[in-house]
């Protein structure tokens, strides 16, 4: 049941938390098809900046020198890991600014999910989807981006046998632990912590195809995994409870 009464008596609040959270998903996921995979993580992944800056305006939450240790950290592997000597791009291109304006809502995402952390995490979760939904039919019928080409229907029954099960198995489970879990940290640890995502793909990686794993992809690793231990012991030592002590059902 999609406890569609109780969202609509949450109101407003929710929608604020699920509707920059949904344009987040559908921008970052549409940058990879107007850039350069490495230029729209890099932009992306500034998030940890714009969400600890706005949880000190906002939220009014330090930003601790443990802190800039770690953004420094994980932005410093980031740039390691993808092998970006170019140093940080500049938008140039849709992709590109999909990638940076992904990262600057679920910059925001994240400080709204800390604030109305009362928010029921299956609503929140609901919500988050049906304004994906909305927002990614948005940017397909919009005239101003050139579309890829659409699947035909046979191409798309043949992966529903595996792409039904990462669903309800990975990826919906996934998005919950975010949604539960978000509001009981700093936005800016938030960001932090998921760039352990590149770490994860980049093992993964070697360890399902033939990626090469040297020692630059090893020093990047370690890096963000350092820079997410940073971010776990301020938690450990640090204030870690929601802005709202009203916690979710």
């Amino acid at each position: 049941m999609i406890r569609w009464r109780k969202i609509l008596r949450a109101g407003w609040p929710l929608q604020w938390i699920a509707i920059p959270a949904a344009l987040a998903l559908v921008l970052y996921s549409n940058a990879f098809l107007y850039t350069d995979v490495i230029r729209a993580i890099l932009l992306y992944y500034l998030t940890p900046i714009w969400s600890a800056v706005l949880a000190r305006m906002w939220l009014k939450e330090p930003i601790t020198r443990g802190r800039i240790v770690g953004i420094l950290l994980g932005i410093l592997g980031l740039f390691v890991i993808l092998n970006a000597d170019q140093g940080m791009p500049v938008p140039t291109n849709a992709g590109d600014w999909m990638g940076l304006i992904s990262g600057l809502f679920w910059a925001l995402a994240a400080n709204v999910m800390r604030r109305e952390s009362a928010q029921n995490t299956f609503d929140v979760l609901v919500t988050w989807f049906f304004w994906a939904v909305v927002f990614g039919v948005v940017l397909a019928l919009l005239p101003i981006l050139d579309r890829p080409e659409i699947p035909e229907v046979g191409q798309v029954v043949g992966v529903l046998p595996w792409f039904i099960p990462v669903v309800l198995l990975l990826i919906i489970p996934g998005f919950y632990a975010i949604a539960w879990g978000v509001p009981f940290l700093n936005p800016g640890t938030v960001g932090i912590l998921f760039m352990t995502e590149i770490s994860v793909g980049a093992i993964s990686a070697a360890l399902l195809t033939d990626e090469s794993f040297g020692i630059r992809e090893l020093l990047g690793v370690g890096l963000i995994t350092l820079a997410g231990l940073t971010e776990a012991f301020a938690v450990m030592f640090g204030n870690s409870y929601p802005v709202s002590q009203h916690r979710r059902d």
